[in-house]
């Protein structure tokens, strides 16, 4: 309690200094004030027993003293910016070398450097103070971060040591016996008795906390049937109210119990804090015990890790036990403070709380090690989820395991703060997160009422979103637990709003976002005039539709160009530090990167214009597929038999393509039919005209149409032309046409002829004739030789 109430006092005197200092301007007071607090903040340095509480008010009252000197370096910057031009002017109309100047002309160049110097002059002090400043901060910052290294790393007696057992019980039973006294002091005061007006107030607001706590469970739940009257639709949403009402009312009645406590005016300061704290400590095991309530619900479809039924029992009891463990060290602990106990003793009653509460982190750290991830009902996006998702869980599983192993071992070992900083800050980081994932779940299920999506809307894009900003928005609470004091995060946040130093340009978030909202303008004006042109001003012109586009594109170009020109020259971003690296890159694209260039502005072409988008059907050089990825340098085309096609995108801006899906996914399709001479044409002509008409994605405006082409050689030619609501269905449809149609030819009789060719000889006597003058000539070869012996 007491911590929290410091480091709200911290921020408001750092948020009400900084404040007060960037409306002040400097002065001698000013500067003789800068020297007290600067002497003081050396010797605090300086000296080893400083106080932590002196070191952090001199820390905030230096902060607030650079603001000051920050904002006072750019006083006057008008002015000198406008004596250096004159300077520089003056200077380009002097005379040349041996020619003597006139002593109007030094005159007038002294008064100018005079000028500049004495306008200079405020400027540089702010800067050499700032710089001082600075270094005083982080030397302050280095001596509280050695502090609190040096305190983690301070080593107890061990606490497994017997002989501090027993003085550890007398260090508690006196705590409480002076805590008694105290209190036993203020209620013997007076007569003894209280006024009537404190016991009745005192009465009434424990009565009311009873209530709450007895009777918050009944009412949250009437109070959100009551809710549900509005409509069914956001069951969810209801379902989340109901179980943060059963927090928030028993909560709330144990901060009037507490406060009815403390307006008896019977316990001193320490009392009442304790008292205080109980309530707090109350509240957030109530919190914690609902984060696990979401975590691992008891419903199936509401849980948020989907592990089976009895291990998310087991998760939540194990995360009651924890929170009930940690509960009670944390008011022994409270207890030996107040009663000024050593450290060893509070390290006794803390080893039995954390052997135990490791033993139930290290069961939770088990089952979460354990995870599997869901078998995926959708495509692959929801795979990568769930395993992003299964990823994490077991890091914090391994996380868990590790951290219940190592801290009773630091506080065996007498590391006593070592395993405190170890042990707490992991479980408050367990249970921001689930805090985080159930806030989350309870965003997705608003915009899935407020969009109408319903469940489906917990994979939406914007509830993802929404979970990168509470964790963004969680990330300093983190810093926070895990030791980072709040003087850091300050310095954090100062230190982006100063700026990054790019050479002698030094560039802010205010400049990103005057950048982002000039450029922004400007691209909104630009879409604005090009879709004026479009559809009012150019229709109305005599140039062809190729010409429109051309000038609406052309415009777009120099729009965007014009649009950051006048983003950086609006956020005052300085780039002439980077002409030399300009220049450097202009030399290497002459040489040998023209290739690379010419498909990076194709690229930036492609995105800007859209001439093909992700998902279409297209073909260029001679290959055929999807579109699946347009990157500024290629574009990624899968082809229909799984392969990838790499096509640079110079060939896909200045070479041809065909794009088949683009805008719509309507497109022809052409089915060729032949049929026998003899055929009744009309017939054909109707039976095809129904076979088309029937097919489900052919569109019927326009209606197919069947054409009776030509007179082929081996058929009457036709063809059907129709088109699909889906042409990447093109193949299907055709292939069921083609069935159809053989099928209902086979019905009426229709004959689908074949390819047939008849011979003809110009000379068949001429062949006759060889035959025959080749037969005797075969009858002589049969003869025995003359001159051979038969």
């Amino acid at each position: 309690m007491a911590v929290l109430l410091r480091i709200c006092a911290t921020l408001i005197a750092v948020v009400w200094l900084s404040v007060g200092a960037s409306a002040q301007a400097l002065s001698d007071a000013d500067l003789t004030r800068w020297d007290g607090v600067a002497a003081r903040a050396d010797a605090a340095i300086e000296n080893p027993d400083a106080s932590e509480e002196m070191l952090n008010t001199l820390r905030i009252q230096i902060t607030a003293f650079r603001s000051e000197f920050e904002a006072a370096r750019t006083t006057n910057s008008a002015r000198i910016a406008t004596l250096r031009e004159q300077l520089a002017a003056l200077n380009a109309t002097a005379p040349g070398e041996g020619v003597e100047e006139s002593p109007d002309f030094i005159a007038q160049r002294q008064a100018l450097n005079d000028q500049l110097s004495q306008a200079l002059a405020p400027v540089q002090r702010a800067e050499a103070e700032f710089v001082r400043a600075e270094a005083l901060v982080e030397a302050i910052d280095r001596q509280m971060r050695d502090r609190q290294t040096e305190a983690l790393l301070t080593v107890v007696p061990t606490p497994l040591n017997p002989l501090y057992w027993q003085p550890a019980v007398t260090d508690l039973t006196t705590s409480v016996l002076g805590l008694w006294a105290e209190n036993a002091g203020r209620r013997g005061g007076g007569d003894g008795t209280l006024p009537h007006q404190s016991l009745a107030v005192a009465l009434m607001l424990t009565l009311l906390g009873l209530v709450l706590i007895f009777r918050g469970r009944r009412w949250s739940r009437r109070i959100v049937e009551r809710l549900q009257r509005f409509g069914a639709r956001g069951f969810g949403i209801w379902r989340f109210v109901v179980s943060l009402l059963r927090i928030i009312l028993p909560f709330g009645g144990l901060l009037l119990i507490a406060l009815a406590a403390v307006s008896t005016q019977m316990f001193g300061q320490k009392g009442n804090e304790i008292l205080l704290s109980i309530a707090i400590l109350g509240g957030i095991m109530l919190g914690v015990r609902w984060v696990s309530e979401r975590v691992f619900s008891r419903d199936e479809d509401e849980a948020l890790v989907m592990l089976p039924a009895p291990a998310r029992a087991r998760l939540r009891f194990y995360v009651a036990a924890i929170t009930l463990l940690m509960a009670m060290n944390a008011l022994i602990l409270m207890v030996l403070d107040a009663g000024e106990a050593p450290v060893v003793s509070s390290a006794v009653f803390s080893f039995p709380f954390t052997i135990l509460s490791g033993l139930a982190l290290f069961r939770i750290g088990s089952v979460l090690r354990g995870y599997a991830d869901p078998e995926p009902e959708e495509e692959v996006a929801t795979e990568v989820r769930a395993s992003t998702l299964g990823r994490v869980i077991r890091w914090l599983g391994t996380g868990a395991v590790l951290t219940a192993c190592i801290s009773p071992l630091l506080m065996a070992a007498g590391y006593f703060q070592a395993a405190n900083a170890l042990f707490g800050p992991y479980i408050m980081t367990l249970a921001l997160l689930g805090l985080v994932m159930a806030l989350q779940r309870f965003a997705a299920d608003v915009y899935g009422a407020i969009s109408g999506q319903g469940d489906r809307a917990r994979d939406a894009l914007v509830p993802v979103l929404i979970g990168l900003v509470l964790l963004l928005l969680v990330a300093p609470v983190l810093a926070l637990v895990w030791g980072a004091r709040l003087t850091d995060l300050t310095e954090l946040w100062a230190g982006l709003g100063r700026g990054v130093a790019l050479g002698d340009a030094r560039i802010s978030p205010s400049d990103f976002l005057a950048f982002a909202v000039i450029f922004g303008i400007g691209y909104a004006l630009t879409r604005l005039l090009q879709s004026a042109l479009k559809g009012s001003v150019l229709p109305k012109t005599r140039i062809d539709i190729g010409g429109q586009n051309a000038i609406v594109s052309g415009l777009g170009y120099v729009g965007i160009f014009l649009a950051a020109i006048a983003a950086i020259t609006g956020a005052g971003l300085d780039l002439s530090s980077l002409a030399l690296v300009a220049s450097a890159l202009t030399v290497g694209i002459g040489f040998g990167l023209q290739n690379i260039v010419s498909n990076f502005v194709s690229g930036i072409i492609l995105l800007i214009e859209r001439p093909i988008s992700e998902g279409d059907w297209i073909e260029v050089g001679g290959q055929m597929g999807y579109v699946r990825n347009i990157s500024v340098r290629s574009t990624r085309i899968e082809t229909f038999d799984r392969t990838d096609v790499i096509v640079p995108n110079a060939d896909l801006v200045s070479g041809t393509v065909t794009n088949y899906t683009r805008g719509n996914t309507v497109g022809r399709l052409i089915v060729p039919v032949g049929v026998a001479y003899g055929t009744d044409t009309r017939r054909v002509e109707a039976i095809l005209s129904e076979i088309a008409q029937a097919q489900p994605l052919v569109l019927a405006q326009p209606a197919p149409a069947v054409l009776f082409l030509n007179f082929g050689a081996d058929a009457l030619e036709f063809e059907i032309r129709c088109f699909l609501r889906d042409v990447n269905w093109m193949m299907v449809v055709k292939s069921n046409i083609n069935h159809a149609i053989a099928a209902r030819f086979v019905e009426e009789g229709i004959e689908v002829p074949f390819a047939q060719r008849d011979l003809w000889l110009r000379n068949p006597e001429a062949l006759r004739g060889a035959q025959q003058d080749a037969a005797p000539e075969a009858d002589t070869a049969d003869l025995p030789d003359k001159g051979t012996p038969a």
